[in-house]
């Protein structure tokens, strides 16, 4: 199932991408607009079928990412207050970890939404909750910036490592609000920034250099775009947030060397493999030797040990 383009309303004005940053035509005139929403359907359908492409490697390394991400991921239930009885909507789900996190919390008489772009990564999803014996947990295909579930239905909606990667944070933080009962709260996790994160920025710079991208425009999607001091509490603040607060969490990445991180990242970050489409495939084989080369930094006595810091924010209704 395909999300609708733009269930009447389009998204042209929402995408924030500029007609000279899109593909110039072959006479050399900017895109018509008929052009420009051809290519916005492009990247939509492209980024609905890179999340399709990845479900089953999300799922393979499942568990190793609820253990990467534990610490973090308990700090936003805290923040969200997700206990017992509580309705949870669970919004770009993806390996899904928390998914049953919640509803062990929320125990037999509660309900946890679990909601994704991809019909793969949700059949992963309903499959892993049955094996586990989980019954409260229902899966939903909505595009994250388009949440249509029902109004003031949720006591708390959740995004890990999610909210980074819609094309319109704002719009899914409307739609996440408008889900929300009166005084619930919503509470995500993204990347601190490039900095601190370096596991993911310098694959991230080597592709960027070696494809010859260029750097990502103020508000654009990314895995570091929420990650500045003040940018994610006044996103939130926009969205009509109250008692804003953020917590910053250590997520050390533990893996046996940098060549395993390295296949971590080939398997699961779709969007590397967007960045590197128009490489040959010698020059992807040798971005990624590179790639693995600059990791080696962080190899220790005790195994590949990448530096990752994650922030936890959370606003009420």
């Amino acid at each position: 199932m395909v999300p609708k383009w733009d269930q009447g309303r389009g998204y042209a004005s929402k995408r924030r991408i500029p007609l000279d940053r899109l593909v110039i035509t072959k006479r050399g005139r900017k895109p018509t607009i008929g052009q420009f929403m051809g290519q916005l359907r492009g990247q939509e359908l492209r980024r609905i079928t890179q999340w399709q492409t990845a479900a089953e490697a999300w799922n393979h390394w499942g568990s190793f990412i609820g253990q990467w991400l534990g610490a973090a991921t308990e700090t936003m239930l805290a923040l969200a207050n997700v206990h017992a009885d509580s309705r949870v909507l669970d919004v770009a789900e993806g390996a899904g970890g928390q998914t049953l996190t919640v509803a062990r919390r929320v125990g037999p008489s509660g309900y946890v939404l679990a909601t994704d772009i991809s019909s793969n990564i949700l059949d992963f999803a309903a499959s892993n909750a049955r094996a586990a014996g989980l019954t409260t947990v229902e899966t939903s295909v909505v595009d994250g910036e388009n949440l249509d579930v029902e109004p003031e239905a949720f006591d708390a909606v959740i995004s890990r490592v999610g909210l980074i990667y819609f094309p319109d944070q704002q719009k899914s933080l409307s739609g996440m609000r408008r889900a929300l009962k009166p005084d619930g709260r919503v509470a995500a996790i993204v990347y601190t920034t490039a900095e601190h994160n370096k596991f993911f920025s310098l694959p991230v710079s080597i592709i960027r250099r070696r494809a010859q991208l260029p750097p990502p425009l103020p508000g654009q999607p990314g895995p570091f775009s929420l990650g500045t001091p003040g940018v994610l509490e006044e996103v939130y603040r926009q969205a009509g947030f109250r008692d804003i607060q953020t917590r910053i969490v250590s997520e050390l990445l533990h893996l046996s060397s940098a060549e395993e991180c390295v296949r971590f990242e080939r398997e699961s970050f779709g969007a590397l493999h967007q960045m590197l489409a128009g490489l040959s495939e010698a020059e992807r084989a040798s971005v990624w030797e590179e790639i693995a080369s600059a990791l080696r930094q962080f190899e220790t006595a005790d195994g590949f040990v990448g530096p990752c810091e994650m922030l936890v924010a959370v606003g009420t209704k």
